[in-house]
């Protein structure tokens, strides 16, 4: 035995989508219903355990046995839940070393991340069954008692023998389908160096992070508190039953003679600009309200396991057009930012439930609660965080693929890329808080939103014109960035011309330490690290200017699978975010072989639980730094602090 391919079906009352896999599994009532596997690529067969079957022993062995790989479609689904079958304990799973992921697979191929979907775009033979919705629905899930169904809150195999039977040809067909991806996709596999990456990230989501959740049960108090006595003043203000109700205040509005189109976030702040009297307090009300602040303790509290731990936050290869991470169910991607001044007693104001004083110190009470996220993550007893990240990596990448040598120096000198942009562009000196210091918010816009070959749209669209920057200085500001960026710019068009000439001639070119080349209906950018991006079905199209362009398929902002337009610019967009991806991949990699534990990694960030005493910021800061052995002439460096709850310094 070599292979095993796995597919299972399971019960738990716990929602999967809210509360994750970890959550999920370790429910009381959790149980494996179907367990359909295929050795070597053999016959599928399907073990019914919900009727009283076994697995084969030797197949029970094999889930462990490292030198059998076994392979699943979302694979932490499978080895979680077989955890479980396997009585682990709390915070315990089966190693992920022999674990390897068919979605992962696809999804290097710069295909969707559901095994229906990547069936479709394949054309497999063998497609996931359209009727496996309904009976997951029926099976998987608890159900509505009623007197029809004699009061009972699950559906068992004896109260539908037809479904049960089309559920097991469900459960046998998803693994011939995950097997005919294999067989599809086995003339591009995974290097065994990612598969290394997904193994260490599969062990960075069963560890976890800790939840302090007495502190979040606070704080979900606390904003129910302010969102009753701020409703109760919105209601006394307007007399409608309902302020929270967008039609209902825009009709009070109108009815002030405030003339209102929408209560969007954006359309209630140009309204306050002009409002006063009960119209400005309504308006500030309404953006109280609406202030999402618990969302995200709302998530932790679905999350967290027994052990306060919260599990299966980072998705592996989730943008899997460059392969960086993406988070999950809490979403620590995008936490909000911290600017509270002592966090440790604004959170014990929180914790002891003193609004008055919250409300008085600090105002908005939905902002503080926003703003105190970040704190809810603690290391467990005895450790402390250390909080480690990468200096402007995206800047230091892109700067290493065009020789652009000024920007190299800065880097190598230590300075603010900021104000040394400013300086380039502006012909004089610029220093933060010093001479011309005024230009450094130019230089950062322009770092922000132009190093993708973006123009005037980009800059609004960083925020330019509301910061103070006049819309007549914002197309001499692209003229400035691009002209003291020439080599970025030539590889902008170094890259379009690549890529362009391998659509269309089908051969192997070569650029600025890239390989481009077309197999097999793919355009492959291979990276210096060796890992390759994929564009699927590219051609020659024609861009809404009327210009030639290259499209290729691939899951749109609508996350729809769709033709996109693609050019030299977002194709570099794309080269250097996933090379900051693979830098990031290897620090962690380093970290871990040094001993060192990751709860979790945000962006370039990255998020240890360090044992008081033991290591210092110096020493993670100085592994994180170390040169890949494919990149030993970039310059890198990260920045870190010590913390007893995460926060953002």
């Amino acid at each position: 035995m070599k292979t095993i391919s796995i597919d299972i079906e399971t019960y738990s009352s716990v929602d999967l989508q809210k509360s994750g896999v970890y959550r999920y599994a370790a429910s009381d009532d959790f149980e494996i219903l179907l367990f359909a596997y295929s050795v070597d690529g053999g016959e599928v067969k399907v073990i019914d355990l919900a009727c009283g079957e076994k697995i084969p022993p030797d197949i029970v062995l094999a889930l462990t046995d490292e030198s059998v790989r076994k392979f699943a479609f979302n694979a932490q689904f499978e080895r979680v839940c077989l955890s479980r079958l396997l009585g682990y304990s709390t915070g315990k799973y089966i190693d992920p070393k022999s674990w390897f992921c068919t979605m992962v697979w696809a999804a290097t191929l710069g295909l969707p991340l559901s095994l229906e979907k990547v069936g479709a775009v394949l054309g497999l033979d063998k497609q996931k069954l359209g009727v496996g919705k309904e009976l997951i629905r029926y099976f998987c899930k608890p159900c509505e008692p009623s007197q029809i169904n004699g009061e009972r809150t699950r559906n068992l195999p004896y109260h539908s023998r037809e479904k049960w039977e089309l559920f097991k040809t469900y459960n046998k067909r998803d693994v011939e389908a995950e097997a005919e991806i294999q067989m599809r996709l086995s003339a591009f596999p995974v290097s065994e160096r990612e598969w290394g990456n997904y193994h260490l990230d599969q062990r960075i989501n069963d560890y976890g992070i800790a939840l302090d959740m007495d502190f979040v049960e606070h704080a979900i108090r606390c904003d129910e508190v302010n969102t009753g006595s701020a409703t109760e003043k919105a209601r006394a203000l307007t007399g409608i039953d309902n302020p929270n109700s967008p039609s209902q205040l825009k009709a009070w509005l109108i009815e002030q003679g405030q003339v209102v189109e929408s209560l969007s976030k954006a359309e209630v702040n140009r309204l306050l600009q002009d409002a006063t009297g009960n119209i400005e307090e309504i308006l500030r009300l309404r953006q109280e309200l609406a202030k999402s602040s618990v969302k995200k303790y709302v998530a932790m509290k679905n999350v967290v396991g027994s052990d306060n731990r919260a599990r299966g936050l980072i998705q592996f290869y989730g943008a899997n057009r460059t392969g960086r991470y993406a988070g999950r169910l809490i979403q620590v991607q995008n936490l909000p930012q911290n600017h509270l001044e002592n966090l440790p007693a604004v959170r014990e104001l929180v914790r002891s439930d003193d609004y008055d004083s919250l409300e008085k110190k600090y105002g908005n009470i939905p902002n503080v609660l926003s703003e105190l996220i970040r704190t809810a993550f603690v290391p467990k007893a005895g450790c402390r965080f250390i909080v480690a990240d990468f200096s402007a990596i995206e800047a230091r990448v892109i700067a290493w693929f065009a020789g652009e040598q000024w920007r190299l120096d800065v880097f190598a000198k230590g300075e603010d890329i900021y104000c040394a942009s400013a300086s380039q562009m502006f012909h004089v000196p610029v220093q933060k808080n010093g001479v011309n210091g005024h230009l450094r918010q130019k230089g950062k816009i322009a770092e922000l939103a132009l190093g993708y070959g973006g123009s005037v749209g980009a800059l609004k669209a960083m925020g330019a014109t509301a910061m103070g920057i006049p819309e007549t200085e914002l197309k001499p500001l692209v003229a400035a960035w691009r002209g003291s960026n020439p080599n970025i710019t030539k590889f902008w068009w170094a890259v379009d011309r690549a890529v362009r000439y391998v659509v269309s001639n089908k051969q192997t070119y070569e650029c600025y330490g890239l390989k481009f080349s077309y197999e097999k209906g793919i355009l492959f950018i291979q990276l210096p690290s060796g890992r390759r991006l994929a564009y699927v079905r590219p051609r020659i199209g024609v861009n809404n200017f009327g210009s030639d362009c290259v499209t290729y398929e691939g899951l749109g902002a609508s996350k729809k699978w769709e033709r996109i337009e693609s050019y030299g610019p977002k194709f570099v967009e794309n080269i250097v975010q996933a090379t900051a991806r693979d830098v990031l991949a290897d620090a962690m990699m380093r970290l871990d072989n040094a001993g060192f534990k990751i709860t979790m990694h945000i962006h370039d960030e990255v998020v240890l639980e360090v044992e008081n005493g033991k290591s210092s910021v110096e020493e993670v800061c100085a592994i994180m730094g170390e040169a890949s052995e494919w990149a030993e002439t970039m310059n890198l460096r990260a920045d870190g602090y010590e913390c007893a709850f995460y926060k953002k310094e």
